[in-house]
């Protein structure tokens, strides 16, 4: 099986479910399970107790859950949604859009 062609920081867009239509930025993969957490996708309710220790009121917060891979799509520099794939330049093996053809940059750490 080939692997997750999403990497972090990068842009997409909810193709499927709840949440079908918004974008956002992936904050985490997790590749073992073929999962993304996409910034302000996918929210749910958690029950949270208080701990004064760590300084955390209780009560019921918001957060990001994960979304499986095959629910997103990038979106390319242009905006729009695209596949990813993958090719040899000189000895680099880079990602691009097959929409446009064009590569995509590597984000900087």
């Amino acid at each position: 099986m080939a692997g997750i062609k999403i990497k972090r920081n990068d842009k997409v867009e909810v193709i499927a479910g709840k949440d079908k239509g918004k974008q956002g930025r992936v904050l985490r993969v997790i590749a073992d399970k073929n999962r993304v957490l996409v910034e302000g996708v996918m929210m749910v309710k958690k029950h949270v107790k208080p701990n004064p220790q760590r300084n955390i009121k209780g009560g019921i917060a918001e957060q990001e859950s994960t979304i499986h891979v095959s629910n997103v799509m990038l979106v390319d520099a242009e905006g729009n949604k695209t596949r990813v794939g993958s090719r040899l330049e000189g000895d680099k093996k880079v990602r691009f859009s097959k929409a446009s053809g064009n590569t995509i940059p590597e984000k900087k750490k």
